[in-house]
């Protein structure tokens, strides 16, 4: 996708190509209000200042658009046309002990558990020790600490998505 050819889409497609990037209908529904984009830097701008403005349901919407760290397959069953982005964003575990994976899989319940939805995380560039690390010291936050954490981990995911659209 690029920029021009987003410009052009008609809704539908448009929707798609965003919900790519982050699941929130209402991230998605203000971002095609303000169609077209003069350039990347103002696409990404809008993308922040409609994601912070979102509440709590919008957030947890866009957390369902991803899967559990380690666990690729899940997002290619739901969200077949994002799986590859995710496997790519997830690189790091593919080389990942099976301890570290197994304390990532327990990780992940035990946040999941604590929170009431799955553990996000930027992955690109961090290993699944890093992420396994992570995981474990967000465990500690408050829910209201932990939701804003999560909700900004999120923001880089989508903003490393959209840069994509050069």
């Amino acid at each position: 996708m690029t920029l021009l050819k987003f410009n052009a889409l008609d809704d539908d497609a448009a929707w798609h190509a965003l919900e790519l990037c982050c699941i929130s209908k209402r991230w998605i529904r203000a971002l095609l209000e303000q169609r077209p984009f003069t350039d990347l830097p103002a696409l990404k701008t809008a993308a922040d200042r409609v994601w912070s403005s979102l509440d709590r349901d919008d957030y947890l919407e866009a957390f369902e658009g991803h899967p559990k760290i380690g666990d690729v397959s899940s997002l290619k069953a739901k969200y077949a046309n994002s799986g590859s982005l995710a496997a790519h964003e997830q690189s790091g575990v593919a080389a990942a002990s099976d301890a570290v994976i197994e304390s990532l899989a327990k990780g992940n319940q035990d946040y999941e558990a604590r929170f009431g939805y799955i553990f996000i995380v930027c992955a690109t560039g961090k290993s699944a020790a890093e992420m396994c690390e992570l995981l474990e010291q967000r465990l500690g936050n408050d829910p209201d600490k932990e939701l804003a954490v999560a909700a900004e981990e999120q923001r880089k995911i989508l903003q490393i998505r959209l840069e994509q659209w050069q």
